[in-house]
């Protein structure tokens, strides 16, 4: 009985004692800090060109025009692939049968009827030896291509641009953090944090029109690659030395 009377009487003391003790604030105070943004943009000629090629062919059923289309698109892909074009590098984009309407007037007496069909079926191409690529496309229209024929310009491995990009970017950042420190009259310390931001170019479009592409049998489509320019922006948070 005594030994619960004074287990009972030390934890009332004891938390008699916590309630009178005076409150800890532990929260911390937020570290300064300095906080830059910092860019950077390095070009790289193109190295390779993604072709967009694609077959349309009609017919009054669907079954008439999608042999037409199977057999031109078929050539179409043995043909890349004598010109040495691997085939990782051959994908198909888009393939669609859709029929084709005539609407007789006035049309809120008569129904659309369906005179024919339309097949179309795309194929991209991945070139990677530009100096085929005006003859590619020469070839491909002599097979059938009728439509599309745009051309994108890109790089295989932009590895090496874009780590040059990024060393170029922060420098620039600190560049900047040192600048702002020295107007400020203050000292840098560790860098806290760090992230980028990495804008790679669109594929850059060339496309030989329908007009172009109907002369092309005169000669390769001339072309030009030019180059892409790889953006990298970082943002570094620097303390500052109290």
């Amino acid at each position: 009985m005594t030994t619960d009377f004074t287990r009972a009487y030390v934890a009332c003391l004891a938390i008699a004692l916590l309630l009178l003790s005076p409150l800890r604030v532990s929260a911390e105070e937020p570290q300064p800090q300095l906080r830059v943004s910092g860019q950077a943009e390095r070009a790289m000629a193109a190295d390779m060109a993604v072709l967009q090629l694609t077959v349309t062919r009609e017919a009054e059923t669907a079954r008439a025009a999608l042999d037409a289309n199977s057999a031109a698109m078929a050539e179409v892909i043995k043909a890349m692939g004598e010109a040495g074009i691997d085939q990782r590098d051959l994908q198909t984009a888009n393939f669609s049968i859709q029929p084709r309407y005539i609407y007789p007037k006035p049309r809120n007496e008569q129904p659309p009827k369906i005179v024919g069909y339309t097949v179309r079926n795309s194929l991209t191409v991945r070139v990677r030896e530009l100096a085929r690529l005006g003859s590619l496309l020469d070839q491909s229209v002599s097979l059938g291509v009728n439509e599309g024929g745009s051309v994108s310009f890109t790089n295989d491995d932009p590895s090496e641009v874009l780590a040059a990009a990024r060393t170029a970017a922060v420098q620039d950042a600190l560049a900047r953090a040192e600048t702002l420190a020295r107007a400020a009259g203050v000292k840098l310390g560790e860098i806290l944090e760090i992230s980028e931001q990495t804008q790679n170019p669109q594929p850059r479009p060339y496309r030989a029109e329908r007009a172009m592409m109907a002369d092309a049998a005169a000669g390769a489509v001339p072309v030009a690659a030019g180059e892409n320019s790889y953006r990298v922006v970082v943002h570094i948070s620097i303390a500052i030395d109290q």
